[in-house]
């Protein structure tokens, strides 16, 4: 879930400095992706939740918090829906409502789309939705296992939606549209002011201290170009 806004960072800071070079790795949970930085395989782990940082200072390791990033329901474009409510996102998860025609959309199949409960958008939605917290999804809500199917899915698919983040819209290119949620808009500024709660936080998990190349992309992530970046695609920085 990381791993959409640290790419768009790695792609400027390499435009920027074309020496370096950084390879994106891909297929390891929080924990072995934590265990390959400890052993050495990897420079840079990252990581959305289930940190304790003293823990991790105590091996040898250092948390850079970077951005927060809004967890939203995204739509295919072809849905013109600009706000639901959480009774509504409840209804049409378990099948009570199956055309955009009852929430006021054309009349078009709603495709429902979910990640796995152990995922962090998933367990977002469910913590902050109080109908979604139990809700058993029926055989018609079809799980993208992985972050990258579900913004896919969403791109491609007519009448579709989904648990995302603004970070995939923004990188979308208008094919997903996010939704407001009981009428608040989950904008940077709600994000930033704790008016839309339901968030993601973006971490850098480095060895402490840093070597020195991995040292300069943190300093780039903070730095005002990298800021920009953040911004330029849909989250919130944290310095």
């Amino acid at each position: 879930g990381v791993m959409p806004l640290v790419a768009a960072l790695a792609k400027v800071y390499q435009e920027r400095y074309p020496a370096a070079t950084v390879e994106m790795g891909k297929g390891l949970g929080t924990k072995a992706r934590l265990q390959a930085l400890a052993q050495g395989k990897i420079d840079i782990a990252l990581a959305s939740h289930g940190l304790v940082a003293g823990e991790l200072a105590r091996q040898g390791m250092a948390v850079h918090e970077i951005a927060k990033v809004g967890v939203v329901f995204g739509v295919n474009a072809s849905v013109p829906t600009a706000n639901l409510t959480d009774r509504q996102i409840c209804d049409l998860y378990a099948g009570t409502i199956t055309n955009w025609r009852e929430l006021g959309g054309p009349d078009l199949a709603i495709a429902p789309r979910t990640r796995p409960d152990s995922e962090v958008d998933a367990e977002v939605v469910r913590g902050k939705i109080a109908c979604l917290k139990d809700l058993k999804m029926p055989e018609g809500v079809k799980v993208m296992p992985r972050s990258g199917d579900m913004a896919k899915e969403l791109a491609t698919s007519v009448g579709a939606i989904g648990m995302t983040t603004t970070t995939v819209v923004e990188q979308s290119r208008g094919q997903i549209r996010l939704l407001s949620l009981n009428g608040i808009i989950p904008s940077a500024e709600n994000v930033e002011r704790k008016i839309y709660t339901l968030t993601r936080d973006s971490f850098l998990v480095t060895k402490a201290p840093p070597p020195p190349a991995v040292s300069r992309f943190v300093d780039f992530v903070r730095s005002s170009t990298g800021t920009a970046v953040i911004v330029a695609n849909g989250a919130v920085p944290v310095k």
